[in-house]
């Protein structure tokens, strides 16, 4: 044995100070799965909306509409028709359609309405509100271009005695 060796002392010591820095790598991978994950799966979801949509009938297509038949016309510039004749004021437009409902039978005051896709919605609620105070029981929309009747409807003039009353 010899004692003149000397031991060596190893000691491992860091250079630097400690590391606090997060690591986001993996954050990033996890983010990334997830996001892909969702972009598969998004378009599969079903998006369903509840609507309420009225029943189609099949209606036979008329060759003419009978002469009686109240068309109410509303153009872009708001203008009201009431089959050809047009209405300068919406007082005139009631009066005049309060006397044509007048002349027919309670249950058949049936007033149609076609308006221009470009009409402003206001003139066109302006009309149907008109149409109630004038005594029309049911109101149509018109979805196709029609050609009103003919103005030769009877007119019965009001009396003052039973004004026309609006039903709701």
């Amino acid at each position: 044995m010899s004692i003149g060796k000397k031991r060596r002392k190893i000691s491992v010591q860091p250079q630097t100070g400690l590391n606090s820095d997060i690591n986001i790598t993996p954050m990033v991978d996890v983010v990334l799965v997830l996001l892909i994950i969702f972009m598969v799966v998004t378009p599969l979801l079903e998006k369903d909306i509840e609507v309420k949509v009225p029943e189609s009938e099949k209606v036979e297509q008329q060759e003419e509409l009978p002469q009686d038949q109240l068309v109410v016309t509303v153009s872009e510039s708001g203008e009201m028709k009431i089959n050809l004749d047009v209405m300068p004021t919406q007082q005139e437009y009631i009066d005049k359609l309060a006397r044509m409902l007048a002349a027919k039978k309670k249950g058949e005051r049936l007033v149609f309405f076609t308006a221009d896709d470009r009409t402003n919605y206001a003139k066109l609620v302006s009309a149907l509100d008109g149409a109630r105070q004038a005594g029309a029981e049911t109101l149509g929309m018109a979805t196709d271009k029609i050609e009103a009747a003919a103005p030769g409807i009877p007119e019965i003039p009001p009396t003052p005695e039973t004004p026309p009353t609006p039903t709701p």
